[in-house]
């Protein structure tokens, strides 16, 4: 067995990788790692990955190769790659698109050059419901109208299928981006978006047209819709996370390029127009009377002739939309997220209804080149001070201990000492427990932002907070998604959900919209010392882990 202490990977044989921190290739090891394996856990010196079917297969989407990942893992690891390991990776990306969907004769038709595989996997209880007659030559028809389906179901079953089968066309429409802005701003894609259109267009064809771009909070994701948007030049309809959101991506399209802003529409609570744009929200597509109802608005992505569909911050796609979108597959679908984590475990979901992971760039890359902000993440850990407070913790239930924990009153004076510290900077103040956020308003004086708050109220806060007028913002987690704070510098995070990966990465992503000055953003996450709210942190910060941030830990006596 050969082995080279200078490399940084143990590679194991379950599919686990070993990667020291202190090694001198650890970040290039780190950015090789994302293409295809998952981060699991990052304690200080040893991070562990794993690599699985999905994130194979997300790689495969990307163009690698299983050569490719193979030559990876043997450049940076200690040990020969096991060949276990070896055979699993030629397996699993071999099985993305071995079958293939099409379109022909006004028929669907799954067809694969391996007709025996193809004859096996038909006959999986989970497909066999969409197949219509028998394999023959290597090709067998599928139930139309169920393409979406289709394809979950044969994710399911271990083979997920390359979509051949193109697109309707969508109305036209007459889009073109400004330069400058209608602001007065000089405006162009940047490399790395442009990059992100072209991956998804893919000139146009089949293979194009269908999956996520992946990139960080502030990194510009609303311009790679725009960018894809006046290249496909049809009706389109934009899912958006709340009606800050909506509102603030109908203000970036007006913008950025030369549409009638008579043809940007808002379906809403307020208002339900259908335009060649339209814009609405996640909880009005899921909105019904009772769970016996039906969902009243789903109509809405048959209301019109779309050519694109976008799906803003795709990770939190509601699972009632995911059935939506199986009968959406004729139609051009782009995802946008900072994180493909899904806390539910449907990352696969997204994978076959949606489509594969199509652009990805590592945040720290974006951050050296100054497109985000630098970011340092402090946690500070802090004691309970009461002795009474710590009893009733310890003799408390696991839920119950971690609102305790996370709603420390200990936690004001450091919300204060960091207030002071960065005192004349624009700063959010982000929690969970309603009780903790109005503290920590009577001790501030600063506004607050909770869902009790009405819209009209929050976007006048907004605007004072973006324009300087108000220096200190305390939001809930309505704050989390999709809303454009970009002059906020410092994140206080005081309490979050549990150990949510996505959360975590949403809240730095408020403070990372690059600054025009000194292009730095701090993150502060305060914790109880020593409870399960502590251990819950860890796995808040895997993904920021795995995008290359490193928490700074200072403890407070």
């Amino acid at each position: 067995m050969s082995y080279n202490p200078t490399n940084p990977l143990i590679v194991q044989s379950d599919r686990t990788v070993l990667l020291e921190t202190a090694n001198e290739k650890f970040e290039e090891a780190r950015d090789a790692l994302s293409i295809f394996a998952e981060l699991v856990k990052s304690p200080e010196h040893i991070h562990t990955y794993r690599v699985s079917a999905l994130s194979l297969w997300n790689a495969s989407a990307l163009g690698y190769s299983p050569s490719q990942v193979k030559e990876k893992l043997a450049e940076y690891s200690k040990y020969d790659v096991p060949d276990s390991l070896l055979f699993d990776i030629d397996d699993f990306m071999s099985r993305y698109g071995r079958i293939k969907l099409i379109a022909e004769d006004d028929e669907h038709w799954l067809i694969s050059e391996d007709h025996l595989l193809l004859a096996e996997v038909v006959r999986q209880k989970k497909v066999e419901p969409f197949i219509e007659g028998e394999v023959k030559n290597g090709r067998v028809r599928v139930t139309k109208d169920q393409r979406g389906f289709v394809k979950h179901a044969l994710i399911q079953v271990g083979y997920p299928i390359e979509d051949l089968a193109g697109y309707v066309e969508g109305d036209p429409i007459d889009i073109n981006l400004r330069s400058p802005t209608l602001a007065g701003k000089e405006f162009g894609l940047r490399g790395y978006q442009k990059e992100a259109v072209d991956a998804f267009w893919a000139g146009g064809t089949e293979r194009g047209g269908s999956g996520a771009i992946v990139l960080p909070c502030g990194a510009g994701k609303t311009v790679v819709a725009i960018g894809t948007m006046d290249v496909v030049k049809e009706m389109t309809l934009i899912l958006t996370t709340n009606i800050t959101a909506l509102r603030q991506w109908r203000n970036e399209i007006i913008d950025k390029t030369d549409i009638d802003p008579d043809l940007v529409g808002e379906y809403s609570g307020e208002n339900k127009e259908i335009k060649p744009i339209t814009l609405t929200t996640y909880q009005i597509l899921t909105y019904r009377r009772s769970k016996e109802d039906e969902f009243k608005h789903f109509g809405l992505f048959n209301e019109a002739n779309w050519g694109l569909i976008v799906y803003d911050e795709v990770h939190l796609l509601p699972a009632p939309v995911f059935r939506a979108v199986a009968n959406l597959q004729s139609r051009r679908r782009l995802g946008l997220t900072a994180t493909l984590v899904r806390e539910d475990g449907k990352e696969d979901e997204v994978f076959s209804l949606i489509g594969p992971k199509k652009y990805d760039v590592p945040w720290r890359v974006l951050e050296k080149k100054g497109f985000i902000a630098t970011a340092q993440c402090i946690e500070m850990r802090v004691p309970f001070r009461d002795n009474e407070l710590r009893l009733s913790y310890a003799m408390s239930e696991p839920r119950e201990k971690y609102k305790l924990a996370a709603t420390n009153p200990a936690k004001l004076e450091v919300v204060e000492m960091l207030l002071e510290k960065h005192k004349g900077e624009q700063i959010l103040v982000i929690g969970q427990y309603l009780d903790q956020l109005d503290q920590i308003k009577e001790l501030t004086g600063a506004p607050i932002i909770t869902g009790r708050v009405p819209q009209p109220e929050r976007d006048v806060l907004y605007k004072k907070f973006r324009s300087g007028e108000v220096p200190v913002l305390v939001v809930s987690k309505v704050a989390n998604f999709a809303v454009d704070l970009p002059d906020a510098s410092v994140a206080i995070q005081v309490s979050g959900t549990f150990g949510s990966r996505q959360e975590e990465a949403q809240r730095l992503g408020r403070v990372l919209r690059p600054k025009a000055d000194n292009n730095t953003a701090h993150f502060y996450s305060v914790v109880t010392r020593d409870t399960t709210e502590q251990d819950y942190s860890n796995k808040r910060q895997l993904f920021l882990t795995e995008q290359g941030y490193r928490y700074h830990i200072e403890t407070i006596t």
